[in-house]
C-alpha cells in the first residue's frame, strides 16, 4: 500500500519535508518544524526538516553534490509536500537550485526566501498549512512490489553480520528482484577486497567496466588525500569479531544476494534500472543512507551487530545480526536475524523479512520513526571557503 504521485512515481510515506538550501537556515527550519506539528494528523504522516551545514562556501564537486542531493530529496515521492527554505545570498540559492529540478508539482513544492520576508517563520507556517491541506487528500492504494526501491547498508558490524543479517538481506534482495523490484547497494570502501564478486555478476562488459571504475575511483579518492586504503575495520568492528577489511567486505557483498548487477550509479544519480544497482558513496552511515534515499530508495535496510539509533530521510530498518543486541536494544532494532544461527533457515527468515518490509512500505513505522528521528548528511570532499 503506497501513494501514487502525479508523475507516476510511488511513495511509501506521505510526509511534508522542510529542506533548507543552506546551513544558515537550519535553526529557522527546526523552529518551523516544531511549530508545524499540529498539522500532523490523518494522512499527513509527519512533518520533518533535514538540516545540513552546506549550501554556501563550497566549490567544485562539493557544491554540485549539495545541489544534486537537495534536488533529489525535493523530488522524493515519500514527500507529499515540500517547503524549500532559502536565505537569499547563498551559493546554492533557490533560483540556482530550481535548475536541478525536473518538472515538479507546483501545488506540492513551495519556496521561500527568508531575506524577502518580514517574518519568515509565520509565512512558512502559512505555506505548511496550505501543503497540509493538499497532502491530507492523499490516500494509500495497492501498489505492486515491483515498484519498490530498497537501499541496503550495514554499519557497526560484528562477526555474525556476514553470517546472519547480511545474507538475510541478500535473500530479501533476490526475492524483491524476482518480483520486478529494485535494490541499491552502496558503501564502496566496504567492497574493497570483495569487489570481484560483484564484477563477476555484471550483466555486460560496460557494467563491468563501470564497476571497476566505481572501485578504483574511490581508491584514488583515498590516495588523493594521502590516506590508507585499508584503514578498516573500525574499533567497534574489531571488538565485534571482524579482523580484516576482507572479512568486512565479504559481509557487505552478502547483502547483494545473487542477482546480476544491472546498474552503476554515481553519487546523487537516481536509479533507472530495475534489479540490483551499485551506488557510489562512502561507508559513513549517515552519508551513505542519505545517498540511497537521494537515489530513489523508499526504505533503507541497515544491518548491524553493534546497534545505532540513527535515521535517514526515509524509513531506516535496523536489522540485528545477533539476538543479544535485539533483546538489549528493542528501542533501536526492528528485525532480528540472530535467529539464523539458532535454527531458523535462511529461506524462512528471508521470507519473513520480505513480509516485514512490505508492512513497512504499507505504513508500519520503524523504531527510528516512532522516536521522531530524521537525519541527513551530504558527502564532502574538498575545500571550504
Amino acid at each position: 500500500m503506497g501513494y501514487r504521485r502525479k508523475n507516476g512515481k510511488v511513495g511509501v510515506r506521505n510526509e511534508i519535508w522542510i529542506i533548507p538550501t543552506v546551513g544558515c537556515m537550519n535553526n529557522v527550519a527546526t523552529s518551523i518544524e516544531r511549530q508545524a506539528q499540529k498539522y500532523v494528523k490523518g494522512n499527513v504522516e509527519a512533518i520533518c526538516t533535514f538540516t545540513h551545514p552546506y549550501g554556501c562556501s563550497q566549490m567544485g564537486d562539493d557544491q554540485e553534490n549539495t545541489r544534486q542531493i537537495l534536488a533529489d530529496l525535493i523530488q522524493h515521492p515519500n514527500a507529499g509536500g515540500v517547503l524549500v527554505l532559502g536565505l537569499g545570498c547563498e551559493n546554492s540559492n533557490i533560483d540556482v537550485l530550481k535548475n536541478y529540478l525536473n518538472d515538479y508539482d507546483t501545488d506540492r513544492v513551495k519556496f521561500l526566501v527568508a531575506q524577502k520576508h518580514e517574518d519568515e517563520i509565520k509565512d512558512s507556517l502559512d505555506i505548511i498549512a496550505d501543503l497540509a491541506d493538499v497532502v491530507s487528500q492523499d490516500k494509500r492504494e495497492e501498489i505492486d512490489a515491483s515498484e519498490l526501491i530498497i537501499g541496503m547498508k550495514c554499519g557497526g558490524s560484528d562477526g555474525l553480520s556476514g553470517i546472519s543479517a547480511n545474507p538475510t538481506v541478500g535473500g530479501f534482495s533476490d526475492l524483491l528482484i524476482s518480483k520486478g523490484g529494485t535494490t541499491i547497494l552502496t558503501e564502496v570502501p566496504e567492497m574493497f577486497g570483495a569487489e570481484t564478486i560483484l564484477m563477476d555478476r555484471c550483466e555486460n562488459e560496460e557494467l563491468f567496466n563501470e564497476t571497476v571504475d566505481l572501485i578504483n575511483n574511490f581508491k584514488e579518492y583515498f590516495k588523493s588525500h594521502n590516506q590508507t586504503i585499508y584503514e578498516n575495520p573500525s574499533p567497534g568492528n574489531k571488538k565485534g569479531g571482524i579482523s580484516t577489511l576482507e572479512d568486512k567486505s565479504l559481509g557487505c557483498t552478502q547483502k547483494s544476494g545473487k542477482a546480476p548487477v544491472v546498474g552503476v550509479l554515481q553519487y546523487g544519480q537516481c536509479v533507472k534500472n530495475k534489479g540490483l544497482n551499485l551506488l557510489s558513496a562512502p561507508g559513513n552511515d549517515l552519508v551513505a543512507a542519505t545517498a540511497l534515499a537521494a537515489s530513489g530508495a523508499h526504505i533503507v535496510l541497515f544491518t548491524t551487530g553493534r546497534g545505532t539509533p540513527f535515521a535517514s530521510p526515509v524509513p531506516t530498518v535496523k536489522i540485528s545480526s545477533n539476538s543479544r543486541l535485539y533483546s538489549n536494544k528493542k528501542n533501536w532494532i526492528d528485525f532480528n536475524c540472530g535467529e539464523l544461527v539458532e535454527g531458523v533457515s535462511l529461506d524462512t527468515l528471508s521470507n519473513d523479512f520480505f513480509e516485514y518490509v512490505l508492512s513497512v512500505a504499507s505504513g508500519k513505522k520503524v523504531k527510528s520513526e516512532e522516536a521522531g528521528f530524521h537525519d541527513m548528511a551530504i558527502f564532502k570532499q574538498g575545500v571550504t571557503l
